[in-house]
């Protein structure tokens, strides 16, 4: 980040046949911290603030869902400052091949959820381990950085969601994350962690009106 301007991250949970898509927005934004004697500045820490939440009705067309995810990365501030991280695990595939044709405004990184231990990169999909985007998030919650505004629709089902977040542990003792109890659903925590990940991991490295890259930390 420069110049102490926020970047947004849109994280896109894509729903498939029992579970509706899920959008968050958040807004990665630098603060100022405790004063740094050793370093003469201002300490700078990084907040996720979770602006806008909504869950796409079950059964819309993944056309409309492409289009409604356009609407997101064009509207208000996040016109040319957002990046959109995107659930591309299973149904995800397809979709995101229409995103990309869908010309977004932004940078698209295209996450498959794994059950591995390392994060990689194959053939333009990030592989993210679930654990690596729950516990991110977590430990984001649990430090207040994570903060998620409040009155927006869905923030309570968010919460709901999160409270009921549980961890399994394997017998090979990989950690699992999700939740567990029938009829819950994960789609919100699981879009606003895309969100948080993205946030760490890319960022821009130029702020002018021209060309705009990224840089990827996971590698």
């Amino acid at each position: 980040m420069m110049g102490g301007q926020s970047w947004f991250i849109v994280g896109v949970d894509l729903g498939q046949r029992a579970d509706p898509t899920a959008i968050a927005v958040a807004e990665r934004a630098e603060v100022a911290g405790k004063w740094d004697a050793v370093q003469f500045a201002w300490r700078k820490t990084v907040e996720y603030r979770v602006r806008h939440l909504e869950r796409v009705r079950l059964g819309t067309p993944y056309p409309d869902v492409v289009e409604r995810v356009k609407q997101v990365v064009e509207s208000g501030e996040l016109a040319g400052r957002c990046t959109a991280v995107v659930d591309a695990t299973g149904a995800g595939t397809p979709v995101v091949d229409m995103l990309r044709r869908a010309g977004l405004p932004c940078m698209l990184a295209p996450v498959i959820i794994t059950g591995g231990e390392m994060q990689r990169r194959e053939k333009g999909y990030f592989m993210v381990p679930k654990r690596d985007l729950m516990a991110g998030m977590l430990l984001r919650l649990e430090r207040g950085e994570l903060k998620i505004a409040e009155g927006i629709p869905e923030g309570e089902r968010l919460l709901r969601e999160m409270a009921g977040m549980r961890v399994r542990v394997t017998p090979s003792g990989r950690e699992q994350y999700g939740t567990w109890r029938e009829g819950e659903h994960d789609d919100l925590v699981l879009a606003v962690a895309l969100a948080c990940w993205g946030g760490r991991q890319f960022y821009p490295g130029d702020w002018g009106g021209g060309a705009r890259y990224v840089q990827w930390e996971g590698m």
